[in-house]
């Protein structure tokens, strides 16, 4: 049997299967994998009802019991959520505060638009509109104990791409070409805070990161023509990345405060605190800053003979 009947050199394993994928994927034109939550496919999916969940995403941290009451709310003046436009995207707020609900580690109250809309109920029953019994009376709203304030640092399309890397590939021709011409990483990170109401205090914080690749087959292997407008590129949603990010972060900020520690201050937490200028520390920030062992300063006096 003839062994030469390809004009090709002989390939290594490695090359084998860069063309098996390029194969596949020329199929489908363009593909891109899953966003990654720390190396695995992740999506927010599923439903909450009380502290119950359905469907939850099994990568989602969990608690068996709840540590307060908590509200989400974005800064909407800030530059990244103007930025959200650009992608066609919303608010983080509903994403996150199904998360949050799904982990059972907070009970959601609402603050944002829909707190107009409670609020309306509330004028209607003092307007004596309402029905007899429909106990609409004071006392009754939860108070939120925390809030949460998302962030997104970054999300960059394209971060990261492939074209040279498998450069060295000439043994499959066109194909490694095709597969080096069309992937590309995508990336995102964001971040989360949380405050206690009451205190104003800052209890935690976490970052958060999320990665995955886009491959525009067609774009690679005719140059980025007919086949290859808009790419792999605009079938990978700009959400998933930020859902994905969003979940590392919340993942985090659960694992920081599931074994949660007050911060303690020397002199008191706001009444001082261990650091202060010529004139203005205050006393038991003062006797907090004395050297551990000091002793007070005694006078004593000779009897005379």
């Amino acid at each position: 049997m003839n062994n030469n009947l390809f004009p090709f050199p002989k390939m290594t394993k490695t090359a084998g299967q860069m063309l098996v994928l390029g194969a596949v994927l020329a199929l489908t034109g363009c593909a891109g994998s899953v966003p990654t939550l720390g190396g695995a496919p992740t999506v927010a999916t599923g439903s909450a009802g009380g502290a119950t969940a359905n469907n939850a995403n099994t990568q989602l941290e969990k608690c068996d019991r709840s540590l307060g009451t908590l509200s989400v709310v974005e800064d909407q003046a800030s530059s990244w959520y103007i930025q959200l436009s650009q992608y066609k995207l919303g608010s983080t707020v509903p994403v996150l505060r199904k998360m949050i609900q799904q982990s059972n580690c907070f009970v959601v109250v609402e603050r944002g638009a829909a707190m107009n809309n409670v609020m309306a109920e509330r004028d209607l029953n003092a307007s004596g509109e309402m029905r007899s019994g429909s106990n609409f009376g004071k006392g009754q709203m939860v108070a939120a104990d925390y809030t949460m304030s998302p962030t997104i640092n970054f999300s960059q399309k394209g971060t990261q791409g492939m074209g040279g890397a498998l450069g060295g590939f000439g043994l499959i021709g066109s194909v490694a070409g095709m597969v080096a011409g069309g992937i590309k990483a995508n990336e995102a990170s964001t971040t989360l805070l949380m405050i206690d109401n009451r205190s104003g205090v800052q209890l935690a914080a976490a970052e958060g990161s999320a990665k995955n690749f886009d491959f525009n087959m067609f774009g690679g292997l005719f140059g980025g023509g007919a086949f290859g407008a808009g790419g792999g590129y605009s079938n990978t949603p700009e959400g998933k990345i930020l859902i994905a990010a969003f979940m590392d972060s919340y993942n985090q900020l659960v694992q920081a405060v599931r074994n949660y520690k007050a911060q303690e201050v020397a002199g008191g937490l706001g009444t001082g605190g261990a650091l202060g200028v010529q004139g203005g520390i205050t006393p038991p920030a003062a006797a907090a800053l004395a050297p551990a062992g000091a002793a007070k300063k005694t006078t004593t006096t000779k009897k005379k003979k």
